[in-house]
């Protein structure tokens, strides 16, 4: 099989998918409602799509080509609102965060579609355990070359981009002590991590054809890495993010990333090296484990020092690309954050520290992520 052509893409437009919690509103268990919500919702018209994922008590919203943090914004905020108004009618609720916090994932079931059931088959467990919820960005590319410097590029602030979207502190009840414990389930496919240094899509096709070739993969769908090209679209798509519990974080984020490939793209602060690397497996291990708290390995000079702080300085870097962008308002949400309450992992903590009840807590997550308080 070989590589399919890189479509052609409007430079730095963005593209947004959100993995959701379905939840009974009688205990804010998982509730396995995605049929009946897709049935719906299949006469509405809305700015992109609502399909199916791999268990039954989630479903992904994915936006149109957006042009800015403002134009995701408003997207999201009309296919969230679709959805939460067929929630009402059904009687669940939805939720943003990266786990659920006590769902036991043996109880489970895929959804009746070819591929999940072939993953299924392939991953035994682990596909039930994939039921974790997260946020895709896609950033248009001219070219795919320029596709994979950008895709490399970026590779530096993953652990920045974890850090700010973790929200997925607990597992099946327990607190995991980690920000994101949404990415270990990740990190157990064999097809996930960082994407091979390769800078050309020439190069990629030989990569690409050799993994085909032992039967690994069959197309780039196989590939659960952190970032990965996505040829039909004309883009890359940044994977690492959990699911923000409100939309205004979710638009937030895709504005930062936009800003941050824009910075890449026209000021070039750097080659992307395979060295870059050397670093990236720890960074990454500590953006999990300690959200904003984690210590950061800058691939370029070995120094260390507090993420919280680089992230500080990078988002004053960013300031006239995003005034460029139109984006000046996804800094300022982030900034607040950063100064305040801290990432969504914080808040859930708070919230448990408060309620003692991990059932009022994601009662409280349905209330953010529709908009009603919370």
């Amino acid at each position: 099989m070989s590589l399919e052509k890189f479509s052609d893409s409007r430079p730095l437009t963005l593209g947004v998918e959100l993995e959701l919690q379905i939840v009974s509103t009688h205990d804010y268990d998982l509730t396995p409602a995605a049929a009946d919500l897709l049935r719906l919702l299949g006469k509405r018209k809305l700015p992109g799509s609502i399909v199916p994922e791999i268990t039954d008590s989630m479903i992904e919203l994915s936006t149109g080509i957006c042009e800015d943090h403002a134009d995701a914004l408003a997207q999201l905020t009309e296919i969230r609102d679709a959805l939460v108004a067929s929630a009402d009618k059904l009687g669940v609720a939805l939720s943003g965060g990266g786990t659920h916090p006590f769902q036991d994932w043996s109880q489970r079931r895929i959804f009746d579609k070819p591929r999940f059931k072939q993953i299924s088959e392939l991953y035994g467990y682990l596909s039930k355990q994939f039921t974790i919820f997260g946020q895709h960005v896609h950033v248009g590319c001219a070219n795919a070359d320029e596709a994979l410097v950008l895709l490399h590029g970026l590779g530096r602030y993953i652990p920045h981009l974890i850090a700010l979207s973790a929200s997925s502190p607990f597992v099946q009840g327990t607190d995991t002590a980690f920000h994101s414990a949404r990415l270990n389930s990740v990190f157990a496919f064999p097809l996930s991590g960082r994407a091979p240094f390769v800078l050309t899509w020439e190069d990629f096709g030989v990569f690409f054809a050799k993994m085909t070739r032992t039967g690994v993969v069959k197309s780039m769908k196989d590939f659960y890495w952190d970032i990965r090209p996505k040829p039909e679209f004309g883009t890359i798509e940044v994977r690492v993010l959990d699911t923000p519990l409100t939309i205004e974080k979710a638009a937030a984020m895709a504005g930062l990333i936009q800003c941050l490939a824009r910075w890449l793209r026209v000021e070039r602060p750097f080659q992307p090296a395979e060295d870059d690397y050397l670093p990236y497996t720890f960074n990454r291990f500590q953006a999990c484990r300690f959200g904003l708290d984690a210590l950061y390995v800058d691939p370029g000079s070995g120094e260390h020092r507090p993420l919280r702080e680089d992230l500080q300085a990078l988002l004053v870097r960013l300031e006239p690309h995003a005034a460029d962008l139109r984006a000046e308002g996804a800094l300022q949400f982030l900034r607040r954050e950063l100064e305040g309450h801290g990432n969504d992992a914080c808040w859930i903590r708070a919230t448990q520290a408060r309620e003692h009840l991990l059932n009022e807590v994601v009662r409280r997550q349905t209330l953010r992520w529709a908009g009603r308080g919370g």
